[in-house]
């Protein structure tokens, strides 16, 4: 009987060693929730779910700049263009720059900014960043010609006959009003590569209804800027950089008059600290860019900007090395402290790779 006892008891000790060993094993080897659930964290962490993610985005109030939103992006590229103007807001507000990104809204500004009334439209002209296009936007509008290809080339710039009025032109009631009330936008471009772009087309290529350049302004800025006097070349961009670096040169821009607007700087043109802008577009983008002006100015049903060819917005480092080299680093500097404030109020980095 006691072995019958002992038997039962071993039995019942193998069978509960098998079960716990059994458990030990499933735990060990095969535990699929525990797998699944490792997976859908992963999953979590790569993939987010979009749409819970644009429900519960918030802006912040004051924002830095991020670089170029893909185009196909329509929930975020709008942040872009918030981004730009609280940029110009924080830069405005930087006492230590103060001298560089403020400037009175004078009547050079105003004659500067063209007037769509029909249409409630302000265009501040920022020259050598595609502003012909945008004149014949407003000619268009302002009902001028019935369409941009229509336009005679002569009379784009030609301020009698183009139908664009100047914001200067209004009394000063008007012009506040308009201030406030209007949408109102300009188009920036890298500085550094927009004056090499002024240098090209005012004193290289030197259209034949612009002779100035060549037979004025240019002897003026080499009997003053150039240190070769053995030199007997036109003007040099290392003469013209000179020119523009120097803080002595106003008495020299008084002589040559508005000519000068092609490589002034974008703060003394627009006075993006005193004026309120809208939307402030980018040369490098103006793919995405212009379409959005239009749409935000309410007008993309009635004109379109003209075609952009490719890759002529895209900036070109390459081209700017180029430009400045052999040109001293001290006249580099100056050049840049000049337009520091351009640099700053519209995100474009500073070029260290000329600088240092």
């Amino acid at each position: 009987m006691h072995h019958q006892w002992l038997l039962l008891a071993a039995c019942f000790w193998v069978i509960f060693m098998f079960m716990v060993a059994s458990k030990f094993i499933t735990l060990t080897f095969k535990d699929p929730d525990a797998y699944s659930a490792k997976q859908e964290f992963l999953f979590l962490t790569t993939t987010p779910d979009e749409s819970k993610l644009s429900e519960e985005k918030h802006f912040p109030e004051e924002l830095k700049p991020t670089g170029k939103t893909p185009s196909d992006s329509r929930l975020v590229q709008p942040l872009v263009y918030m981004e730009r103007l609280a940029l110009i807001r924080n830069v405005c507000r930087d006492e230590a720059l103060r001298n560089l990104s403020h400037t009175s809204v004078s009547k050079f500004v105003l004659d500067r900014i063209f007037v769509c009334d029909k249409h409630k439209i302000l265009f501040c002209q920022t020259p050598k960043v595609g502003n012909t296009q945008w004149k014949k936007v407003l000619i268009v509008l302002n009902g001028a010609f019935p369409s941009i290809e229509e336009i005679p080339e002569n009379v784009v710039h030609d301020h009698e006959k183009n139908g664009l009025p100047r914001l200067s032109s209004f009394s000063d009631a008007e012009i506040q009003k308009r201030l406030k009330t209007y949408f109102k936008f300009f188009i920036v471009r890298d500085p550094f590569e927009r004056l090499i772009s002024a240098f090209k087309d005012k004193f290289v290529h030197n259209p034949r209804f612009e002779p100035w350049y060549r037979h004025e302004i240019a002897p003026g800025i080499i009997r003053k800027y150039r240190r070769n006097r053995t030199e007997t070349r036109g003007i040099q961009f290392e003469d013209f950089v000179r020119y523009l670096g120097d803080p002595n040169r106003r008495w020299l821009d008084l002589q040559f008059g508005d000519h000068i607007i092609h490589w002034m700087t974008f703060v003394e043109l627009c006075a993006p600290c005193e004026i309120t802008y809208s939307v402030v577009g980018h040369h490098e983008t103006l793919e995405d860019d212009a379409p959005y002006i239009l749409k935000e100015a309410g007008i993309d049903h009635l004109v379109s900007y003209p075609t952009i060819p490719p890759g002529i917005t895209v900036y070109n480092k390459t081209k700017v090395e180029h430009y400045f080299l052999g040109i001293s680093k001290r006249d580099i500097r100056r050049l840049y402290a000049r337009f520091e404030g351009d640099f700053k109020l519209f995100g474009y980095q500073k070029p260290d790779f000329l600088l240092n």
